[in-house]
């Protein structure tokens, strides 16, 4: 008589996933420090200009500018990369950029159709990056392009034109600097939807599989 085969015992046994403990001290390095103090300082701005103080506001936002350089530089610099912060600077740098625009927008400062192209550009990119990763089932690494890193600065120069204007020192290319931010943003945002569609061109999607 033959003996029955357990099916089950005969599958093999993925091992478990290891989850690899990291110590706060390497999560909080340097780096992820002046992150976190970009990120802190972002009611402080915000505070700044609800009270109409522009000077203030500038100082502020010139410091997480700065450390928004450094923490990159000295990550590269001592090889101090990590997940977190991979996920925090980009993260800092939106939250003070948007909440920047939708303030300064809302106060008149800044024209509601360079507001709508730079919304629109980051929740096509957002949702663009989820729909790869829900069509490939990968973690897709973001790397920021030339053309992303141009329109950031240009973002970025546009508020810090603005907080001049506001206080007395307005730039005389302000206008220009407008129609580049507004430039850069839109092609970056073309960019990265050619990045998206290239990437599901040369991987199969999970569900097709």
């Amino acid at each position: 008589m033959a003996t029955p085969i357990n099916i089950q015992s005969q599958k093999k046994h993925e091992p478990a996933p290891t989850f690899v403990r990291v110590p706060l001290r390497d999560l909080l390095n340097l780096p992820n420090s002046l992150t976190l103090l970009r990120l802190f300082s972002i009611p402080l701005f915000l505070g700044f200009l609800s009270y109409r103080h522009y000077r203030g506001a500038l100082w502020v936002f010139g410091f997480a500018a700065l450390t928004d350089s450094l923490d990159g530089t000295v990550a590269r610099w001592f090889d101090a990369k990590t997940e977190l912060g991979s996920f925090l600077d980009p993260f800092a740098d939106k939250l003070m950029l948007v909440s920047a625009f939708v303030v300064l927008t809302m106060a008149g400062d800044i024209p509601p159709w360079l507001f709508g192209i730079v919304i629109v550009r980051d929740v096509v990119i957002v949702f663009g990056y989820f729909l790869v990763v829900f069509l490939t089932g990968e973690r897709i690494p973001v790397r920021p392009s030339y053309v992303g890193k141009a329109s950031t600065f240009f973002q970025l120069a546009c508020v810090v034109a603005v907080l001049a204007r506001l206080n007395g020192n307005a730039p005389g290319f302000f206008t220009y600097l407008l129609y580049m931010a507004a430039g850069c943003t839109a092609l970056s945002g073309v960019h990265y939807i050619y990045r998206g569609l290239e990437i599901l061109f040369y991987r199969e999607p999970e569900m097709f599989e």
